[in-house]
């Protein structure tokens, strides 16, 4: 059982419980005998199925009973298989009909079914409780004024009403449309006031005083008093009419998981707290089972009354609790005062309740703000009021999924650039101060990308694309996830603008989006360099600098901050898995570069690593290249046919270039490369430990004589290391 009881809530559960249960009185007897039973059976109907309903709940508010759907479906198919409502043959085959209602319900459970709820987004799920509110209201009316409650849709509940305005009775207008004006004036002005139950009494009292009856006004029938029996329901019934009532139960069980499990999560919603759905549904079975066993039609989840009970602050199932013990009083003792309640009263609490359901707000706020939201909440509204719950459901859970890939084939997308003084890339439409990068194009695009909209993705890019333009680049961080036919297209755009000279570049994605251009066949775009972690290292790989060129804006107007980022590692990020052979590979292409390099140049190494095929390396991953190539450094001077000695320096020259310049833009991340590297010579070190100490004896050289060669240079590493001599490491103890 849902609940936490509390001192402060108890009141408020048991009046809603009591208050929920009169109000049932009316609506139970008069949906038994649209179901084909005697109206004794609401009563039933009310207690043990809302008993077991409320103790097995996740919900701490929702009211279950004897409601309009279910009763008209299977009053409906009483009078298509020609059987007399409430004849004995009746009273045997609706049990059985609420018994295969609940077997259904629990294969539902079985497939847990409660998780389609999931699919249902806020504007169906408003759309379907007015839809249904409105239903409920239009079936009740006309008792309001005398008349008999209609059942149906909206095209069969509007003659309805049309032919009971001949039986219009002008006192019992009042009495019906007088109770919801003033319940819904008390809910405003005096919202703890019970006021329902006051309008009540004072209509019983009102009948036993000035005897209305005899002024024309409809009361409760007069009911026997007795208590629900237990029967097994006759199964040999369900083989005459197999087929129709294996789909009839289907049906009903569909309608009662639709209504009352979306109804549910809306006031779930609407009080923040969380139900679940799978054990709504074998909650809504075992009531089911438990109707059955009495005799009763299908029992479902009551909007209208759930409407009273959050009227009265209800906020556990206390309240069910309440309400079976009020019914039951009433069964044992209170039949004889049945007769006295005022049906037009009764009928305006209901109707009263239903308003306060309806999702007006909730409408109102989608039309100021997402007119297709709108759109869908309306069909959702129109579809249970025309075509009934069910149908209502799926039409509104079908434009979901509409609305769901219109925006998938149409997601919010911006040319960007950037705001001189200011970090970051902006959209060029929307911040009046952002301007174009001079030679570049800048395009974000905020959606998965796949076949239903790489064209249009394609179209916006070359529409841009202008003589000066010499590079292009996507700030796909909104791109989740791409199919075959983007990927392809991809391949195809870079090849083209690169044809003519433009750069192109994918960037601020994550790195699962890498794996799947590896598996999709795409795997080129990133061992072209083609894919960037950030937008300023693509701008970095293209020659473009800090400060950017902007057209018409002097460079000393222009913002020279760097990113903490941007100098970070790469590798990892784009080739997942296979960032290891990726960095060896790219190690012996530098040195295939180096081979073809005049090494006593300055800045051999950094002109070889600018001929790669990836394209120019981040300082991160810079530092580890220069690892590998120290770690095979004598294989590649033979190869290159030079003196080892001689490359070890200028690896370790460059090195410390590399490192100063790391912590220039971001000590931390210096850290961090000192921590790996430590672990990469930890490895170097057990796989081949006669070339790991020739390797710290270079360095140890180096450092020596680095005063010698470069005092300037060593006077900024001083700053930087410290050599400890015992571990033989010159790279450890970072002054901060």
């Amino acid at each position: 059982m849902n609940f936490k009881i509390r001192k402060e809530n108890v009141s408020n559960d048991i009046i809603a419980g009591i208050v929920v249960a009169l109000v049932s009185i009316p609506i139970a007897m008069g949906y038994s005998q649209i179901a084909g039973l005697p109206v004794i059976y609401g009563l039933f109907g009310s207690i043990l199925p809302v008993l077991v309903y409320g103790l097995m709940t996740s919900s701490p508010q929702f009211v279950f009973g004897v409601d309009a759907t279910p009763a008209a479906l299977v009053g409906g198919a009483l009078a298509t298989l020609g059987i007399t409502a409430g004849s004995s043959e009746a009273m045997m085959l609706v049990p059985v009909i609420t018994l295969v209602v609940s077997v259904w319900l629990f294969v539902f459970y079985m497939l847990k079914a409660g998780r389609l709820v999931n699919y249902i987004s806020t504007p169906v799920m408003g759309g379907f409780i007015s839809g249904i509110g409105v239903t409920i209201i239009l079936m009740q009316i006309s008792k309001l004024f005398g008349g008999n409650a209609g059942t149906g849709e909206l095209f069969v509940l509007l003659p309805h009403i049309w032919t009971q305005l001949g039986s219009f009775h002008a006192f019992s207008a009042v009495l019906g449309f007088g109770t919801v004006i003033i319940i819904l004036l008390a809910k405003k002005y005096m919202p703890k006031f019970p006021m329902s139950v006051a309008l009540m009494v004072a209509g019983a009292i009102a009948t036993a005083v000035f005897k209305l009856d005899n002024y024309g006004v409809k009361l409760l029938p007069n009911v026997e008093r007795q208590m629900p029996r237990f029967l097994i329901p006759r199964v040999d019934l369900f083989a005459e009419h197999a087929q129709q009532i294996m789909l009839l139960g289907l049906t009903i069980a569909l309608v009662i998981v639709a209504q009352t499990l979306l109804a549910a999560n809306n006031y779930a919603l609407k009080y923040d707290y969380k139900i679940k759905n799978n054990r709504e549904i074998l909650s809504y079975a075992a009531g089911n089972l438990m109707a059955a066993l009495i005799g009763c039609c299908p029992v479902n989840g009551s909007v209208s009354r759930t409407g009273i009970a959050d009227q009265y602050g209800c906020k556990t199932q206390l309240m069910s609790i309440a309400c079976v013990v009020t019914m039951l009083l009433v069964l044992l003792v209170g039949t004889p005062f049945l007769k006295y309640l005022p049906v037009p009263v009764l009928t305006g609490i209901v109707i009263a309740a239903l308003i306060g359901i309806l999702e007006i707000k909730l409408a109102k706020k989608l039309w100021r703000t997402n007119r297709t939201e709108f759109l869908i909440f309306m069909a959702a509204f129109f579809g249970v009021l025309i075509f009934g719950t069910l149908y209502g459901v799926i039409i509104g859970i079908i434009l979901s999924f509409i609305a769901v890939i219109i925006r998938a084939v149409v997601p919010p997308k911006s040319f960007i650039g950037v705001i001189p003084g200011h970090e970051g890339f902006y959209n060029l439409n929307r911040n009046r101060n952002a301007r174009p990068i001079k030679g570049a194009i800048m395009y974000r695009f905020s959606g998965n990308l796949f076949f239903a909209n790489i064209n249009k993705f394609q179209e916006d890019i070359e529409n841009a694309v202008t003589p000066d333009t010499k590079l292009v680049i996507i700030d796909a961080s909104g791109i989740g996830s791409i199919d075959i036919t983007a990927a392809d297209r991809l391949v195809i755009m870079n090849k083209s603008l690169r044809k003519k000279g433009i750069r192109f570049y994918i960037t601020e994605h994550v790195g699962n989006l890498n794996d799947q251009l590896r598996t999709l066949g795409a795997g080129t775009l990133i061992e072209e360099g083609a894919v960037r972690r950030t937008i300023s290292l693509a701008l970095r790989d293209a020659r473009v600098e800090r400060p950017y060129p902007i057209e018409g804006m002097e460079p000393s107007l222009l913002n020279e901050n760097v990113e903490d980022n941007e100098r970070l590692a790469e590798f990892e990020w784009a080739f997942g898995e296979d960032a290891e052979e990726m960095m060896d590979r790219l190690a012996y292409e530098i040195a295939e570069n180096i081979a073809n390099t005049d090494i006593r140049q300055e800045e051999a190494i950094k002109r070889a690593e600018k001929q790669v095929s990836w394209g120019r390396v981040g300082l991160f991953d810079e530092d580890e290249i220069l690892d590998r190539l120290e770690m095979h450094i004598q294989e590649i001077a033979a190869k290159a046919g030079f003196d080892a000695k001689e490359l070890e320096d200028k690896i370790e020259q460059r090195r410390v270039i590399v490192e100063y310049k790391l912590m220039k833009i971001n000590p931390e991340a210096l850290g961090m490369l000192k921590a790996h590297r430590k672990q990469m010579e930890t490895h170097f070190r057990k796989t081949n430990p006669k070339a790991y100490e020739h390797m710290l004896q270079i360095r140890k050289e180096h450092i020596l004589q680095l005063e010698n060669d470069n005092p300037q240079l060593a006077a900024k590493m001083k700053t930087l290391y410290q050599w400890n001599e015992k571990e033989q490491n010159c790279y450890q103890n970072i002054e901060e």
